[in-house]
């Protein structure tokens, strides 16, 4: 028997990490079996290519580290978490909860090429991840979907209450509004369950976007949590 996988999908700034908290409350206050995973795995050794690129020793622009090379950075961290950490419990049953996962590198990779090759790239990461390396799919995608403007002021307050700097698609402003186009083409082919997390150019609230999380993900899981 295999578990659920369910992603919380969306760009810098759009609310995914205080959202995906309250869902595993809500899984946790159900008594409905979940493990949340976090993707990079920052704190393991096999991210150590993610990190390098994130933090620019491969070049200080997105581009320079094709979306293919890239692709494959964040692949290995991913095929080694489920291996190493939550095989075993997907396997039994346990429904899976994660903020970026093989959907993250349709986003911020798709900006790197052409918009004729989109769609052939979006069949080579799907097969490449899903077949060749043979990690779950996911049974429910959830994008959020936050304007820039606000998504830049949030990322502001973050790094100002947290402290750290920010990586290079963090910082590249005319990159990640090219990501929230490709995150907008990736939804509409992939059927991603999209939830718009603004309204009249302010953040909707925390507690009306989860309701809608809640609703999407309950559609998946009978009624659950």
């Amino acid at each position: 028997m295999s578990g659920t996988l369910i992603v919380l999908e969306g760009l810098d700034g759009s609310g995914k990490t205080t959202q995906m908290g309250l869902l595993e409350q809500s899984f946790q206050k159900s008594g409905v079996p979940c493990k949340r995973v976090k993707f990079p795995a920052y704190d393991q050794p096999f991210s150590a290519p993610v990190r390098m690129y994130l933090g620019g020793e491969f070049g200080q622009n997105p581009e320079d580290v094709s979306a293919y090379a890239a692709a494959t950075f964040f692949a290995v961290d991913r095929y080694a978490s489920f291996r190493k950490f939550w095989c075993g419990e997907y396997e039994s049953g346990t429904v899976i909860l994660t903020d970026r996962y093989t959907t993250s590198n349709l986003i911020y990779q798709l900006p790197k090429l052409p918009r004729t090759e989109w769609e052939d790239y979006l069949a080579w990461l799907q097969d490449f991840e899903y077949h060749k390396l043979g990690i779950p799919k996911p049974d429910l995608t959830i994008y959020l979907d936050m304007p820039q403007d606000i998504s830049q002021k949030l990322l502001d307050t973050r790094y100002r209450t947290n402290g750290g700097s920010r990586d290079i698609h963090e910082s590249n402003r005319p990159y990640l509004d090219s990501c929230r186009e490709s995150a907008g083409f990736a939804a509409q082919k992939l059927g991603w369950h999209t939830i718009c997390c603004a309204e009249g150019g302010f953040p909707r609230s925390v507690e009306t976007i989860q309701r809608d999380i809640l609703t999407a993900v309950r559609a998946v899981l009978g009624g659950r949590p």
